[in-house]
Parts: C-alpha cells; sequence; structure tokens
C-alpha cells in the first residue's frame, strides 16, 4: 500500500540546523529515514559530518556541515552547499540553540556577554538561516521553515532569563515572517517543545530538575526526542499546506494554550 501524500518526504531538501547532536541529530535521521534528503548543520562540525555517514551507511543521502548559524557568511555557504550537492531547498529547521552550556541563574547574575551570545544564536541565528534559504525555496515555489522554541515560554521558566527570552522571540519572528512570506507559498510556524531528555540535556541536568520540569503533565511520563519528531515533520510535509504563523505546544500537556 502507497503512503499518502500528504505526508510524503521523498526527495525534499532539508535542511536541519544543530543536525549534530541532541534533538536535531534526530530530526535529521527520522527526516532522512522519510525519505528527505538531508543537510545537517552544526557548530560542530565533525558531530554534524558524523550524523550524515550514518544516513549515507544506512542508504539515505546527506551531507554534514560545520555551521555558526550567528555568522552570515556561514549560513550562505550553508545554503550553497545545499544547492550544490541537492539542486535545491524546501524545508529548513531552525533547531540550533544556546542552552545546555548556560548555567541556571539569577538574571541578577548573568552576564551581559553571555545574553549577547544567546541573541546572537537563539535569534540572529534564525534570521540568519532563513534569509540564507528562502531565495532556494522561492525558486522552488514552496518552503516550509518550522522554528524551535521552547514551552518555557508558556510559564516563564526563571533562571536561564535570556533562553526564555529568545524563545519567546522565536515565536513573534514566526508570526511576523510567515506574513511575510505567504506571497511566495512559504510556510512558517514554530514548536515548543516540552523538557526533553535527549542526550545533550541528559549530559547537562540532574534527575531533581528533571522531575520538577515533567510534573503536571496530562501524559504522566518523560519526553524523548521522538516525541517532536511527527510535529516537526508535519509542519514540514504538504499536509500542513495551509498552516502558517503558528505556535504548535508538544510537552506532553503541562501547558496547554
Amino acid at each position: 500500500m502507497s503512503s499518502n501524500p500528504r505526508f510524503d518526504l521523498t526527495g525534499r531538501v532539508a535542511v536541519i540546523t544543530g543536525g549534530g547532536k541532541g534533538i536535531g541529530k534526530v530530526y535529521a535521521q527520522e527526516f532522512a529515514r522519510a525519505g528527505a534528503k538531508v543537510v545537517a548543520a552544526d557548530i560542530d562540525g565533525e558531530a554534524a559530518q558524523a550524523v550524515a555517514q550514518g544516513i549515507v551507511t544506512a542508504n539515505g543521502e546527506a551531507i554534514g556541515l560545520r555551521t555558526d548559524v550567528s555568522d552570515e557568511q556561514a549560513t550562505m555557504d550553508m545554503a550553497k552547499a545545499a544547492l550544490d550537492r541537492f539542486g535545491g531547498i524546501d524545508i529548513l529547521i531552525n533547531n540550533a540553540s544556546m542552552m545546555s552550556v548556560l548555567p541556571r541563574r539569577s538574571w541578577m547574575e548573568i552576564p551581559v556577554k553571555e545574553w549577547d551570545d544567546v541573541m546572537a544564536v537563539n535569534l540572529r541565528g534564525l534570521f540568519l538561516a532563513a534569509r540564507a534559504v528562502v531565495p532556494a525555496m522561492k525558486e522552488r515555489g514552496r518552503g516550509k521553515i518550522v522554528n524551535i522554541s521552547s514551552s518555557r515560554v508558556w510559564d516563564g521558566t526563571p533562571n536561564r532569563l535570556h533562553y526564555t527570552t529568545s524563545k519567546a522571540g522565536v515565536i513573534g519572528f514566526t508570526r511576523a515572517l510567515s506574513r511575510e512570506l505567504g506571497e511566495f507559498n512559504i510556510n512558517v510556524n514554530a514548536v515548543t517543545p516540552g523538557m526533553t531528555l535527549s542526550e545533550t540535556q541528559l549530559a547537562t541536568t540532574s534527575n531533581n530538575y528533571v522531575a520538577t520540569r515533567a510534573s503536571g503533565r496530562a501524559l504522566n511520563r518523560d519526553q524523548f526526542p521522538d516525541d517532536l519528531v511527527g510535529a516537526v515533520m508535519f509542519l514540514s510535509s504538504p499536509a500542513s499546506d495551509f498552516i502558517t504563523g503558528q505556535t504548535v505546544n508538544v510537552d506532553g500537556g503541562k501547558a496547554m494554550h
């Protein structure tokens, strides 16, 4: 039995920032399994290349790139590499983010440089990555941009004020950009993940904090990267062609909006 074409990503070219580690690595692997041609872009170039090699070994198509999304030239190089290798760009998953390296502390103790670094990656990075790939999407006559925010914005989680603030900015960016790109048949949406037990999160988070963040979910269990894949793939597929400017919360029913 053939698959429903509304959900078919076969042959679509997906650029995934932060695609070398954590949740981004899972996005890259699962998009490849769904038939997409994957560009895994990450500040850790070796990790991105390892993800791409794993996809190729599994008979998929992928390239891995070292990309600093806060750098304009780097994002332009990322888009060019995707075009050179695959001939177009259909999907951008704006997943790269500065989070796990940030200490949890009072906002009064956050160094100004650290604040600026977070904004450079978490907001300027979205802006630059989108600007780099949109010309190729216009050439296609379609495109899907999915921006990864955080469920922290719904409850105002403290002690990483710069991170929470940047992720709230992702939602405003998504709404405004969707109106600027709608005429080109490019959809822009966002996802707000809850506390997700990715490899990077597990390396930097105590069990007690995980339990605190998971408390109050309607679905009483831990959240894993696989729990996010369906929503992100849906927003990247033809099934969501008339959805834009929206934010989908995926946190097991802790926050409801």
